[in-house]
């Protein structure tokens, strides 16, 4: 765990490192990549207007012409930007780690290497973060002075207390997002079960099919690999990051490593 707030230097130095370290993935990578990759529809609906000469038949919108007696065709422009939105979990387990970087840090990453690249694209990003409720919101924006604050906000974060709630996570971006958005949710994903349950998070499914009615989403989780295989080394002491709650199990038994990576 990360442990107390990170002091003005060390968050700078931070986000200067993660930077740099996405800063040859942005330009090689996935430079070519991301325009076929994140392009929407390619065209967006404008309006209804009279048919002319020399209209498409096809684009007629038999509603209207019905309705009106009249030809009416719908007419399209054609969409040149694309709005990313970044949706990340800031709640405690994100600051868990047992080999290097801790999982906020790979969220940090996976932002900023997304947000580099769009920019680079002169498309827009905006920024959401959760933990048991939705945080702070930032609108999106294409410059890249907007995307290291939306890292140095990922990492200086404040710890929330408690699981996250990606339902009310999902719902806020459903009230929030105007117009139509790659959403990204980067995530451990602690309130659903490995098989896909609602558990401690129940609603989150039906607000995530909401959601990818209008949006485009994209669920990223983030995991350390002591989560997913028990290691065979004895009897582990393990200290529950909440309230400090000291629990031992032996690693050594085919059956507690089997139930831990089913859990």
């Amino acid at each position: 765990s990360r442990g107390a707030p990170l002091l003005a230097p060390e968050l700078m130095a931070r986000v200067r490192q993660i930077q740099i370290r996405t800063h040859r993935l942005v330009n090689t990578a996935l430079a070519g990549g991301y325009r076929s990759t994140f392009r929407g529809q390619g065209i967006e609906f404008e309006e209804v207007r009279p048919y002319q000469p020399g209209d498409e038949v096809r684009a007629i919108d038999w509603n209207v012409t019905a309705r009106t007696g009249e030809p009416f065709v719908k007419s399209y422009r054609e969409e040149r930007q694309l709005t990313i939105h970044l949706v990340v979990d800031t709640a405690l387990e994100m600051d868990f780690a047992t080999f290097g970087q801790t999982k906020r840090d790979a969220a940090s990453q996976l932002a900023a290497l997304l947000a580099f690249v769009a920019v680079r694209h002169q498309d827009r990003v905006g920024l959401t973060l959760f933990g048991r409720t939705p945080g702070l919101h930032l609108d999106a924006a294409r410059h890249s002075r907007h995307v290291l604050r939306l890292v140095r906000e990922i990492q200086a974060a404040p710890v929330t207390p408690g699981p996250s709630s990606l339902r009310l996570a999902l719902e806020a971006q459903a009230m929030t997002l105007r117009r139509r958005a790659m959403v990204f949710v980067l995530s451990d994903f602690s309130g659903v079960g490995a098989d896909g349950t609602e558990r401690g998070d129940p609603g989150w499914s039906e607000a995530l099919a909401r959601l990818s009615r209008r949006h485009d989403v994209i669920a990223i989780r983030l995991v350390d690999r002591f989560e997913e295989s028990l290691p065979e080394a004895g009897v582990l002491r393990l200290v529950r990051m909440e309230d400090g709650e000291v629990r031992e199990i032996d690693g050594r038994r085919a059956e507690t490593r089997e139930a831990w990576a089913s859990s």
